[in-house]
């Protein structure tokens, strides 16, 4: 019990905006969670061990200037928001850089020089479900070890006044996890809409990895964070997907891609060269951890919760406690409720860190903390 009480009072929100431009709002973030950044890049191996010695080598400087050129040129507002991040933390741009694109980089480290702390497999585990009972989207968060403790939530105010929060990883861009705007786009999120109710409500996403052949890696494309940070302004599902299908990456993603009104449900992967899929393509972790749910009994919303928390397959469990990969929380959009629930620990245990408001109702955003009985 003591231990949840911590790690939910390091989940801290702040609220920035409306800024007066994209480096402004980078700024004051960076300046924010200063402390937070800096120790996550004092304890990332990943950053430590690989991507700065390969900062440092010649076979580097392609790779990190076309990352640079092309993503500047594609998305030059969210550029200097994270110039406004490493200004604000007082965190040099460069390890600023590396974090933000280690999964396009960490591709093109030789092998035969990567240590034990490698990247491993990020795999979050998502339950999309819609019924006469009810409508939820159920996320858990798995990243590595270097992340506990080092995440934030920010409510960011856009100069039109509409808002997006984000679970944000320290030092990165929001958001590579999950989050949700009041811009009225039906993705990825699954809602029940009642008799009478006309459709304009905020959405929510969830991201998932997809971890990709070595040749399917292109060299000094545009950066998953980036685009996740764009779909955070999305206006609609057609918006979202032209800004997904829109981006030269040079890795694929997985979005949970809803559309409220039909409840057409996509699990849309992406790849280099603009190839997009609407199958799900599952890997040995993927299929295990599906084969497991499907024995588990799954008649309520605890049953889900449960379900995420669930750790006797050993080897690919899908409650995660490490050596290397966390599950740092567990997202729970409810929209029978009309809220977004921030659960920390084993969500079997449901102790909730964080409610949001995500009413029609609405287009403000309410938190609290409390405990699910």
């Amino acid at each position: 019990m003591e231990s949840c009480s911590i790690r939910r009072e390091t989940l801290e929100m702040f609220e920035v905006g409306p800024c007066e431009n994209s480096y402004q709002m980078g700024f004051l973030i960076g300046q924010r969670f200063s402390q937070q950044i800096r120790s996550r890049i004092a304890s990332d191996l990943i950053l430590q061990n690989e991507l700065l010695p390969f900062a440092q080598t010649p076979q580097s400087h392609s790779l990190l200037q076309a990352l640079q050129h092309n993503n500047r040129t594609k998305f030059p507002t969210y550029w200097d928001e994270l110039l406004g991040t490493a200004h604000g933390s007082g965190v040099p741009f460069l390890h600023i850089l590396l974090i933000n694109f280690r999964k396009e980089i960490l591709a093109f480290i030789p092998k035969g020089v990567q240590s034990s702390n490698a990247d491993p497999s990020e795999d979050c585990s998502d339950l999309l479900v819609v019924s006469e009972s009810m409508a939820i989207a159920a996320h858990n968060e798995d990243a590595n070890v270097a992340l506990l403790g080092h995440t934030y939530l920010i409510k960011g105010i856009l100069p039109n006044g509409l808002f997006f929060v984000a679970y944000t990883y320290a030092g990165e861009l929001p958001s590579c996890a999950f989050g949700f705007n009041s811009l009225g786009l039906g993705h990825n999120l699954i809602l029940k809409l009642k008799p009478g109710h006309m459709l304009r409500v905020p959405q929510a996403f969830t991201l998932n990895s997809v971890p990709p052949n070595q040749d399917e890696i292109v060299a000094g494309g545009i950066g998953r964070n980036f685009v996740s940070r764009d779909i955070l302004e999305a206006t609609s599902i057609d918006d979202a997907l032209n800004r997904i299908r829109s981006s030269e990456v040079s890795v694929g993603h997985s979005y949970n891609l809803i559309e409220t009104s039909t409840r057409r449900t996509l699990n849309v992967e992406t790849a280099s060269r603009k190839r997009v899929s609407v199958y799900e393509v599952q890997d040995e972790n993927s299929i295990s951890r599906q084969q497991r749910a499907a024995v588990l009994e799954k008649k309520s919303k605890e049953d889900f919760l449960s379900l995420l928390g669930d750790n006797e397959d050993r080897k690919y469990p899908i409650y995660m406690t490490g050596p290397l990969l966390h599950t740092l929380c567990t997202t729970v959009i409810d929209l029978d409720d009309q809220t977004v629930s921030i659960i920390t620990g084993n969500p079997k245990k449901g102790h909730v860190s964080h409610v949001f408001s995500i009413s029609q109702k609405s287009t403000s955003c309410h938190y609290n903390h409390s405990n699910v009985n």
